[in-house]
């Protein structure tokens, strides 16, 4: 009896408690054809994730959709070549939309809105256009039920960003005068997950913030963290930065506790 091309591997059947790529059996000293196609299918996803421009004016609608405001913003970055090159770039906003940005908040400096939402296209459109409308929507809902003494959040205009990295969150939310600023933005394509989107908070944001002064909820899409838990850990994250007056190390992600809590 002839032996067949591929050799399976014994770990086979782990493969239905993950997506990374185990037990994919060899033809030989070579992989498989089958998941050599796959992974090379996978790599092209991610890097039209990478270079894939933002529909800006499809975000924008479904942004209108929640109620408030909408902006479109440019980080100094000029074109998706700069922002590649130059990270540095896309942690500031180009000179119109500071400019743009001091004329609708003249009275930034005293901190009048609670919250403010920025959407930046990372390095992942396809997350954020597909991922953020949603995810911001779920918050606005469950943000008054937080906190039954003080129910009322002030919630800035909502701000597009084209070629955003997370820093310029920081930027925007200390011109749109915001206690605590949100970006939700593509993150780094993996070989299984192209449409990865991260949400960043900071209280009281201002250019210089560091990365230990941010939260991060990472991974949010289907396949990954779901939007509702998402939306329910970033509202929890939120209501603990405004009634402490912290962010980043200071702040403690224990919504799964109390979670556990209310189960027993």
């Amino acid at each position: 009896m002839s032996q067949p091309p591929v050799t399976h591997n014994p770990w086979l059947a782990l493969r239905r408690f993950t997506q990374a790529r185990i037990a994919l059996g060899r033809a030989g000293v070579s992989l498989p054809t089958a998941p050599q196609l796959a992974f090379q299918l996978a790599h092209a996803k991610a890097r039209d994730a990478v270079h894939l421009a933002l529909d800006v004016p499809s975000l924008q609608a479904a942004l209108a959709t929640l109620g408030h405001e909408t902006m479109v913003l440019h980080s100094a970055a000029a074109d998706r070549d700069a922002y590649l090159k130059r990270p540095d770039l896309g942690r500031c906003l180009d000179a119109p939309s500071r400019q743009a940005l001091m004329a609708s908040s003249p009275l930034a400096s005293r901190r009048q809105h609670d919250l403010a939402f920025v959407v930046a296209d990372g390095l992942s459109a396809l997350a954020v256009g597909t991922h953020a409308a949603p995810v911001i929507q779920m918050a606005l809902e469950l943000l008054p039920t937080v906190e039954i003494e003080q129910p009322s959040w002030s919630i800035a205009p909502l701000v597009i960003v084209e070629q955003g990295r997370v820093a310029v969150a920081d930027e925007i939310g200390e011109l749109l005068g915001a206690r605590l600023v949100v970006i939700l933005i593509g993150e780094r394509p993996g070989l299984s997950s192209p449409d990865s989107m991260g949400l960043y908070l900071t209280w009281m944001p201002r250019p210089g913030r560091t990365d230990a002064e941010r939260n991060c909820i990472s991974n949010v899409r289907p396949a990954g963290l779901a939007y509702e838990t998402a939306a329910r850990k970033l509202v929890h994250l939120l209501s603990e930065a405004r009634r402490l007056s912290v962010s980043g190390v200071a702040l403690k992600d224990e919504s799964r506790h109390m979670e556990l809590g209310r189960e027993t």
